[in-house]
């Protein structure tokens, strides 16, 4: 059955309608599911083993049968790794019906039909008595509900019910134990992520400064959390202004609340500073002894930092304080942990909460708009000076003491900018309906272009379709800048990120093929065939070949009624494993200067690759090969891009084969 589905296009900013398949939403959510990694993450995995094995071991010890319920199973893995233990029987409980189908064929082919029982219901739904969804009480309870933020998923309501409802008093739980820790940090660097910074403009009357409203400056910002890969972050990017603090502790063993909470610790800090950033993360302790431990510290905080396991399905948490705070060295704080049911914050508070009745039990919300419109990279990439001068200096070469500008970008300091370098009239829209509204021919359309609907970096493309609209308004000679953009691609090797694509086939001695071939379906539905967004500053990789300009794009004339098309072949010349093809976006403002949204200088002589920090780069993962296997002899890749004018797509195709021999 064919169901239409609306789609608003963030090229051409059009809504369409789509005939789609009526499972799509389905392949999508399999497609970018965190599955495989979760299966390659062969710390979690070991650790979770370990502690199954454990808890089967004490229960048997007391002479009581080991009837485990793993809420949240997936592949069924962590019940198969029971039933291997010596429990005697499991009761697998997944809400998510193409996976529930999914478990039931993985531990069928694993031989545990009569050991593991699917059900396909929400946990809170489950029941137990003679007629219900298990005969009795559990007494072991195996769970993986955490995400980077621990309770982000609802693990604690989800505890909260089974525990009054699914399993025994005293019973015994893996992992037994989680603890939140956090360190408060100064960063500049994480701290533009949040709150705008002045900008300076050097103009003929002297330096101007562009000062963000008070409105902005109060705000307490936006209230998710900001999970990154901390190990990327470089140490010169923040200075330490306290050890690492034990939060809270959650006893997965005992009964377990979701009720609002907070959970001070008082400190000195290390160094003077502005404390801005907390940084947090968690570890797990899979017994009662804490002997099996799986963390998530960064690599400074690490207890092995040799053993560091890469893992993309639990990161690193960056929480901004409401407003930054001067602290002192050796001068008395308290940090303070508040979470409801879903969510952790931090303040920061001078005396303990208990003491002052400063709870702060509501956690901050955005009230300024400005965290609603722009995200976390887009606040660094304003921040960015450097970004801002050289957009300064492509101004001054267009710019004439009577120019009209119109800026089509969201969010822009284009208009504020031109303004400041002494444009005559500075129009700026979001939208291409509101240049109906101008009174003059427009001498100079700017954009950086940003808007905030872009998900790939072609969908910024939407400036182009913009200047089309607005064709008609402007004059003679009218100058758009940037002049031209331009599509590029390089072939990578990552270091780890090719395991999300990777199939694991066998994990831990049970095979999970069907669990790879269900991934790959979906992928084969549609995602194969398109590239995903990554923030690669995030994700190592190193450049096997050179960057290749694939499409040009003149935003000089309006948006063309033909399809553009691009063949050719990339050459890798340097040894290693094809995982796959970045694109980006490259914006030439003038002759003279580019602004690139990929990579931002060449690769050295290993490959080592730079990207902007503040976008997000489209990575189309090659699937001809084994991405564990190096490749011997030289390699091309071959590609067909092709531009469809009247939807704004951009679709691709990559294949990897041996360079022919001469004359061939």
């Amino acid at each position: 059955m064919k169901v239409f589905c609306g789609r608003a296009n963030p090229t051409t900013g059009s809504v369409e309608w789509l005939e789609e398949d009526e499972h799509y939403d389905y392949h999508q959510e399999i497609a970018r599911s965190s599955y495989a990694d979760m299966l390659h993450d062969k710390d979690r995995n070991i650790k979770y083993y370990q502690g199954i094995r454990a808890a089967v071991s004490r229960v048997k010890d007391r002479g009581q049968k080991a009837l485990v319920l793993d809420i949240g199973t997936g592949t069924g893995l962590l019940s198969m790794m029971a039933v291997t233990a010596g429990a005697d029987f499991c009761y697998a409980i997944e809400v998510f019906k193409p996976m529930a189908e999914a478990a039931v064929k993985i531990v069928e082919k694993n031989g545990f039909t009569d050991k593991i029982k699917i059900i396909n219901k929400h946990s809170t739904e489950v029941t137990v008595g003679p007629d219900g969804d298990m005969p009795c009480r559990a007494n072991i309870l195996i769970t993986e509900l955490f995400d980077t933020e621990l309770i982000g998923e609802g693990a604690l309501p989800s505890y909260e019910h089974a525990h009054r409802h699914l399993v025994q008093e005293k019973c015994e739980a893996v992992p037994h134990r989680a603890t939140v820790y956090a360190q408060l940090v100064e960063s500049r660097r994480m701290w533009s992520w949040n709150k705008l910074f002045p900008v300076r403009v050097h103009t003929s009357c002297g330096e101007q400064v562009i000062v963000p409203p008070s409105d902005l400056e109060r705000c307490p910002g936006a209230p998710s959390v900001c999970d990154i890969q901390l190990n990327q972050v470089s140490s010169a990017d923040f200075t330490i202004l306290s050890d690492v603090l034990p939060m809270f502790s959650v006893d997965f063993s005992k009964q377990v609340s979701s009720s609002a909470a907070c959970h001070s610790r008082q400190f000195e800090p290390l160094a003077s500073g502005s404390a801005q950033v907390v940084l947090s993360w968690w570890d797990i302790e899979m017994d009662p002894e804490g002997k099996i431990k799986c963390s998530m510290a960064p690599f400074w905080a690490h207890s092995d930092p040799e053993e560091l396991q890469w893992r993309d399905h639990w990161m690193q948490c960056v929480y901004f304080l409401p407003q930054e705070e001067p602290v002192v060295q050796g001068s008395s704080l308290h940090l303070v942990a508040h979470h409801d049911d879903y969510c952790v914050w931090y303040s920061l508070q001078r005396t303990s909460p208990g003491k002052n009745g400063r709870v702060h039990p509501a956690r901050p919300v955005c009230d300024c708009q400005a965290h609603l419109l722009w995200n976390r990279p887009r606040f660094g990439e304003i921040n960015d000076q450097d970004r801002t001068d050289q957009y300064i200096q492509a101004l001054r070469t267009v710019l004439k003491p009577d120019s009209v500008c119109l800026c089509v970008s969201d969010g822009s300091l284009l208009s504020l900018l031109a303004h400041h370098l002494g444009a005559e009239q500075v129009f700026t829209v979001e939208s291409s309906a509101a240049s109906q509204r101008l009174m003059r021919k427009i001498s100079l359309l700017l954009g950086e272009p940003f808007f905030t609907t872009s998900l790939l970096p072609w969908h910024n493309l939407y400036f182009w379709y913009v200047r089309t609209a607005v064709d008609q308004h402007l004059g003679p000679g009218a100058v758009v800048m940037p002049q031209t953009a331009s599509l590029h691609a390089v072939v990578v090797e990552f270091r780890d990120l090719w395991r999300i694509r990777s199939p694991c086939g066998d994990c831990e001695g049970f095979d999970v093929h069907i669990m790879d071939d269900m991934i790959q379906r979906a992928l084969d539905f549609r995602e194969s065939k398109e590239a995903e967004p990554h923030p690669l500053w995030e994700y190592p990789c190193r450049c096997l070949s050179e960057p290749q300009q694939i499409l040009t794009f003149d935003f000089r004339q309006p948006v063309p009624p033909h399809l553009v098309r691009a063949e050719g072949s990339i050459e890798l010349r340097r040894p290693g494993r094809s995982h796959g093809a970045v694109l980006w976006m490259e914006y030439h403002l003038t002759p003279d200067s580019t602004v690139s949204t990929g990579l931002l200088k060449s690769a050295e002589d290993k490959g080592d690759c730079c990207w902007n920090p503040h976008c997000k780069q489209a990575v189309y993962f090659f699937t001809t090969t084994d991405p564990k296997v190096p490749l011997d002899g030289p390699q091309t890749v071959s590609y067909t891009v092709e531009f469809h004018p009247h939807t704004g797509d951009i679709t691709m195709d990559f294949s990897l084969s041996d360079t022919p021999d001469d004359g061939h």
